[in-house]
């Protein structure tokens, strides 16, 4: 099967489904909508505005790798890095997160994952973006494919709109992820038997586990794995490759790949 053969059918599949809001489509942000991950950009401007100490740069490279090694969990992680913009603006990081996403982000969104949400959205699916991102990261993205809801982690704000250094509990990631799902999923009377998943994280099999139509894309080892296991089909798409011609996404109904 070719490309674009591959994407049709996911795409036909989409046009197949029952339509209207009561289906959900949960979209994970960070290798699954766009490539790689969206936070660096911000980290990296810190860094050339010198607005980052070296205590600082240090310490969330040895987070990152204490994190990577299974070392520190990930709500450690993320209020590690919130700890460092105490007392900024949330305006101002509102701000900032726009200009980052359109001079760094923007070109980085898979246009095959685009065209994937707007068949759902043709659907008239209740579409989703579900990530462990924060907002400054996630709600750009969100903005620019049209998605209105959002469910992500949030900075702590006090009475004058300033960062406290913490994170809004309970924090958004894994299976914290699964049971923000399922609340607005109830919330909004949206049958998670029938909707769809897209995420690229390991993390992300609690919520895989537990929805109708699990769609691992780019899926990290474990999540590669229990793809093969269950036999969830795998999307995989790249930066630069275009919705017609010579793509090389491919939708498998048998993965057989256990690499992330």
């Amino acid at each position: 099967m070719n490309s674009d053969e591959s994407v049709a059918h996911l795409l036909e599949e989409i046009a197949a489904a029952p339509p209207g809001e009561g289906v959900g489509a949960f979209f994970d942000l960070d290798g699954t909508l766009v490539s790689g991950f969206t936070a660096t950009a911000h980290a990296g401007h810190r860094v050339h505005a010198r607005q980052a100490s070296i205590g600082e740069v240090l310490g969330v490279l040895e987070a990152s790798l204490r994190y990577r090694l299974g070392r520190m969990e990930f709500k450690r992680l993320v209020v590690r890095a919130a700890g460092y913009l105490r007392g900024d603006s949330m305006a101002e990081l509102d701000e900032l997160g726009e200009y980052l996403f359109r001079r760094h982000i923007e070109h980085r969104v898979y246009a095959q994952m685009h065209d994937v949400v707007r068949a759902h959205q043709d659907r008239g699916h209740t579409v989703v973006l579900s990530s462990s991102a924060l907002t400054i990261h996630a709600e750009p993205v969100a903005r620019f494919l049209g998605v209105d809801d959002v469910i992500c982690n949030h900075f702590e704000v006090d009475d004058d709109g300033l960062l406290t250094g913490g994170i809004v509990a309970p924090v958004v990631w894994g299976r914290g992820k699964a049971a923000a799902v399922t609340r607005f999923a109830e919330s909004r009377d949206v049958d998670l038997r029938q909707s769809y998943f897209y995420a690229d994280g390991d993390e992300d099999v609690a919520l895989m586990r537990v929805i109708g139509h699990p769609r691992p894309v780019n899926p990290r080892a474990r999540l590669a794995a229990e793809a093969v296991r269950m036999g969830w089909p795998v999307l995989r798409v790249g930066v630069g490759q275009g919705r017609r011609g010579s793509m090389r996404t491919r939708l498998w109904n048998r993965p057989t790949n256990t690499g992330g």
